[in-house]
């Protein structure tokens, strides 16, 4: 006889003492820092409102991909209202969810914060067409999907912070500026601290109930898209992004999906059901099939590469 689903609030009961116990470990882990502190002051001026020049491509010294993610990187967190909101509504905001739901918004509130703040004073992009696609993507906000629960939003959240941690990283070195990376890197060691917490949540709840977390793991990781997928310019900054090699399917599954799943042993249980067996079969479909894209997106990326440096090469090195 299969055992009865557990409901949201059932789970947030059997999961609280928990919860509990991993905010008082990320309080002990969590450094605190300025946003201030991580950018070059010196380097900024007026724009032309107060009698300064506006932007121009000319002054910003990134390089096209690092621009686009900057853009994304930024844009995505922006959007912080609807990813409290979300939290908020399937954690709830009593007790220790309330109090790392709380905890959680203000340190990710920073990150907008100083990646604005260097961008702008760096003129690393465009403040006018930052701010208009500020706008919109906040306006359309975001939801993980309507079928939305506790386990799906904890979920969703452990390896979108994973995978925003990899793109932060990876964009800091992408800038070719040392003040960029160190800022990064700091946003960086912020969302690992926070996968750590969602992480931890699905490991315990996996153990509380295993066919029904699997069921949630599995079909968020059939449709995983990250947050910024509705914000404008998403498609062409992704490929962008992915062909520099900022964020990429490999990276994708093996810097992300992959290291989580060993976390959580899933392929090495023996506490599921039925469902959790047929979940697990499904799941490792899914990952064959993202790995036969992956290398089908490597190859395509090497011979548009290849391509591109034999235009480069001088003809008399033919």
């Amino acid at each position: 006889m299969a055992s009865r689903e557990l409901t949201d609030k059932e789970l947030l009961h059997e999961l609280e003492e928990f919860a509990e116990a991993e905010v008082e470990r990320h309080l002990s882990m969590a450094k605190d820092w300025h946003p201030h502190d991580y950018i070059p002051w010196d380097a900024g001026r007026n724009f032309a409102a107060l009698g300064g020049i506006d932007w121009d491509r000319e002054q910003s010294q990134l390089s096209d991909a690092a621009r686009a993610a900057m853009f994304t990187n930024l844009l995505t967190e922006d959007n912080l209202p609807s990813y409290h909101r979300e939290i908020a509504e399937n954690f709830s905001l009593d007790g220790a969810w309330g109090t790392w739901v709380g905890r959680w918004t203000a340190e990710e509130a920073r990150h907008s914060i100083v990646m604005r703040d260097y961008l702008v004073v760096t003129r690393g992009i465009d403040p006018v067409a930052l701010e208009e696609a500020r706008m919109a993507h906040m306006t359309r906000g975001f939801s993980v999907g309507e079928q939305n629960s506790m386990l799906r939003s904890v979920s969703y959240v452990t390896f979108q912070e994973l995978a925003t941690r990899v793109s932060h990283r990876n964009t800091g070195k992408a800038c070719g500026d040392p003040i960029a990376d160190r800022m990064l890197a700091r946003v960086a060691a912020d969302e690992n601290l926070h996968m750590m917490f969602y992480r931890n949540i699905v490991g315990a709840a996996l153990d509380v109930a295993p066919d029904q977390a699997m069921r949630a793991v599995v079909e968020i990781l059939e449709n995983f898209a990250m947050p910024g997928y509705s914000m404008p310019g998403f498609r062409r900054n992704a490929v962008l992004i992915a062909k520099s090699g900022i964020y990429d399917l490999r990276q994708h599954l093996d810097e992300v999906v992959s290291p989580v799943l060993r976390k959580w042993n899933i392929f090495e249980r023996n506490d599921f059901g039925s469902e959790g067996e047929q979940l697990r079969d499904r799941l490792a479909a899914h990952l064959e099939e993202l790995e036969v894209k992956t290398v089908r997106f490597e190859e395509s990326r090497d011979r548009a590469l290849a391509r591109a440096a034999q235009r480069r090469e001088p003809a008399h090195a033919r």
